[in-house]
């Protein structure tokens, strides 16, 4: 249920000791959905240097920014090559935002050719589609395309003002899709909450929807135990807490959303 983000300490350059010690320890607890992006600083290369036999224990996912066929297969190439793999459990067109987004990937010559041939060459088994900026594009995607998986927000702020809960869950449902929660603890920006005590209520928020997984960027070992301890002691909210969290949340849910230091 709880999967190791590519944010937090692995999205960084030069700190291969901590990341190491991170994935490993990830493993240890019982982890076995790892991700990363191209996007992501050296966060790919940390787990090709840390996983070696560990590799096929779990199930390794990236994502590619490109648009463009060429662009994605380069990037294809880069992250098995950083990763040290033959092939993605799960390879991710990543950050779908805008309508020339859509034209750009899935017109002539687009980025969803180099993911398609990548599944019908073993290079990635799945193949995903992530956004978190708008779910009428990410909704359109996933009409447009057999997606595998999306990759979208579940916390309870996002209910306040474009749901991706409300417009993209349900066909993702339909569709029989791998659903995988992201920003669950909004950015980490909770603990500007008056009333905040804990993380593990936006945790088990996230875990109390219909979804497969839902992962986690990590700034050290410790941050990683706790959400462990948070997932172990899983128990689903009921409909109402859920409707009351939500409600408890929603004064402060622009300034969680949007919230720059």
């Amino acid at each position: 249920m709880l999967g190791l983000g590519g944010e937090g300490i692995l999205r960084t350059f030069g700190q291969d000791e901590d990341a190491s010690a991170l994935i490993n320890r990830a493993l240890d607890l019982g982890i076995t959905y790892c991700e990363s992006a191209r996007a992501y600083s050296g966060s790919e290369a940390y787990y090709g240097k840390a996983l070696g036999e560990r590799r096929k224990d779990i199930f390794l996912t990236s994502k590619s920014h490109n648009r463009d066929k060429t662009g994605a297969l380069a990037h294809l190439h880069e992250t098995l090559t950083n990763m040290k793999t033959d092939h993605l459990d799960l390879w991710q067109v990543h950050d779908v935002r805008e309508e020339e987004d859509i034209s750009e990937i899935f017109g002539p010559g687009g980025a969803i050719e180099a993911f398609a041939l990548a599944k019908q060459q073993g290079k990635a088994r799945f193949i995903g589609v992530t956004g978190h900026h708008d779910p009428s594009i990410i909704k359109r995607c996933i009409e447009q395309f057999d997606f595998d998986t999306v990759l979208m927000p579940i916390n309870p702020a996002e209910q306040k003002y474009k749901s991706f809960i409300e417009n993209v869950l349900p066909l993702a449902l339909q569709k029989n899709m791998g659903i995988i929660g992201m920003k669950v603890y909004v950015r980490g920006t909770v603990s500007r909450l008056p009333w905040y005590t804990s993380m593990e209520p936006f945790l088990r928020f996230a875990l109390s929807q219909p979804v497969s997984n839902v992962v986690i960027g990590c700034d050290d070992i410790a941050q990683l135990e706790q959400n462990v301890e948070f997932a172990g002691a899983f128990e689903p909210m009921t409909p109402e807490e859920q409707r009351k969290f939500i409600r408890d949340v929603s004064p402060f849910a622009r300034q969680l959303m949007y919230y720059k230091p």
